[in-house]
């Protein structure tokens, strides 16, 4: 059988980069403003956000704080470069870069973002090491992404999806507590807006030995 394309296709979300802001941006924005105002991040706080796309979340971040977003697809730094220089955003900067092997040093941030990326990269495990990596002992991390039902009806059918998503760019097959026991993550905290919303939010303290 041939091996299954990786999600995390960056000439794919490049492609999407024109209409992101008019469609998923709108959809998701609602939702991680309502996660980074619970944050209640202070002033002074060195923030990375991992995947950040054309940078739908910048509004909600405090302009006192500092944040980095990082993604590997070009034409969408391209847009959050333009709504950067464009609202006047100095606590705001974009770079290039993989989010399964990031180019800064231990312990460099006070928190650590991903909004919907964790089921796009090809290595959900490694990724979730490198925003512990570079998240300072007792930072906080925040993922928000759909993971896959545990129910016995709806979980077969999520995962049968998987093979079709992946080739466009993101997989349904992440279960959330593997994942949290995988990534060593356990002492967070996972709760959704509604029992009906597709979407987890995980968000804990930083715990390292």
């Amino acid at each position: 059988m041939a091996e299954l394309e990786a999600p995390h296709q960056s000439r794919l979300y490049s492609d999407l980069a024109p209409l992101y802001d008019k469609t998923f941006a709108k959809f998701f924005y609602a939702r991680e403003r309502t996660v980074i105002k619970d944050l209640d991040i202070p002033k002074g706080a060195e923030i990375l956000e991992v995947g950040v796309g054309t940078g739908a979340s910048f509004p909600a971040y405090p302009r006192g704080c500092h944040v980095v977003g990082i993604d590997q697809a070009p034409l969408m730094l391209a847009q959050a470069r333009e709504k950067i220089a464009k609202n006047g955003w100095r606590h705001l900067e974009v770079m290039e870069m993989d989010a399964l092997n990031l180019d800064f040093a231990d312990n460099a941030f006070d928190y650590v973002t991903a909004f919907h990326v964790v089921t796009v990269v090809p290595d959900p495990i490694r990724m979730m090491a490198e925003m512990r990596r570079v998240c300072r002992p007792g930072g906080t991390i925040c993922v928000v992404n759909h993971f896959t039902t545990e129910s016995r009806f709806w979980g077969p059918i999520t995962k049968s999806l998987d093979p079709i998503t992946r080739r466009l760019g993101w997989s349904t097959d992440l279960k959330l507590k593997p994942f949290l026991k995988d990534t060593g993550f356990t002492g967070c905290r996972a709760y959704r807006f509604s029992r009906f919303s597709l979407y987890t939010v995980v968000v804990g303290t930083n715990e390292k030995e």
